[in-house]
């Protein structure tokens, strides 16, 4: 039998459940959903992304709770010791990000849905792939986080490569936790990137203060320093494939 109540800790799991048509077995959303917008008004919020209202949890008795990444470890941890059933995943490429919604679609008996809504996103992949290979390869930087300065993770590497972009810190592509993606002024600056964007996760980016931190760079040169939505590029779900290729291609190439 599929789950009936589900508390999701956080975003990516609330939009696949609702492409899935099982947006009825969710009872619990993290404060940082932003789509779909009616999830918002349908759903009790129950946590943050480090931060969960157990109380709250335990009075709503779910059957399962879904969450994203070790940060979440120790609200898990309370979680299984309040006697709940807590599944977390840690995936990190675009391969891992399919193959966790495919469990999920899995676990809710909705494998021919979510096929079909891989078959899509795998043929927009491709034809972003085949745009963007028409157009001169570019260095780029992407920064999840400026105090201090951490590149992407995988997935947004990965994406970065499909979109004909050359990363400046290519070694730290499969550098799993954000500590280990740490790079400096002096680093970015030397590499001397062609394009910078920024996601940040919680808060707006400060380009002002980006633009003048890495004046000397090509990207600011160019004017070619971009600010990108965390919620559509920084959660590992179908918000990255329904719309974050999308916004980066059509930045990215906007001029070309």
């Amino acid at each position: 039998m599929k789950p009936k109540n589900v508390v999701c800790l956080t975003e990516e799991y609330v939009e696949l459940l609702y492409l899935l048509g099982e947006y009825d077995s969710i009872c619990g959303i993290s404060s940082y959903v932003t789509r779909p917008e009616k999830a918002i008004k349908e759903k009790p919020i129950v946590c943050s992304f480090i931060k969960a209202n157990i109380q709250k949890i335990n009075q709503i008795k779910p059957e399962l709770i879904l969450g994203f990444s070790d940060l979440q470890a120790e609200i898990a941890k309370e979680l299984i010791q309040n006697h709940h059933n807590v599944i977390i995943t840690n995936q990190r490429s675009i391969e891992e990000i399919f193959q966790v919604m495919e469990w999920i679609a899995l676990l809710f008996h909705r494998e021919k849905e979510y096929k079909t809504l891989k078959n899509q996103w795998i043929a927009k992949i491709e034809h972003y792939r085949k745009l963007a290979n028409q157009h001169q390869q570019k260095s780029v930087l992407f920064l999840e986080w400026d105090e201090p300065y951490i590149s992407g993770i995988q997935w947004i590497e990965e994406i970065l490569e499909i979109l004909n972009l050359k990363s400046i810190f290519p070694e730290l592509k499969y550098k799993k936790s954000a500590k280990e993606r740490i790079v400096t002024k002096e680093e970015i600056l030397q590499k001397n990137p062609e394009i910078i964007l920024l996601s940040l996760c919680g808060k707006k980016a400060n380009l002002e203060s980006i633009k003048k931190e890495f004046e000397k760079t090509q990207a600011v040169l160019l004017n070619q320093i971009f600010e990108i939505p965390s919620s559509i590029i920084l959660q590992p779900g179908p918000a990255l494939f329904e719309k974050g290729i999308d916004l980066l291609y059509n930045t990215i190439y906007k001029d070309a």
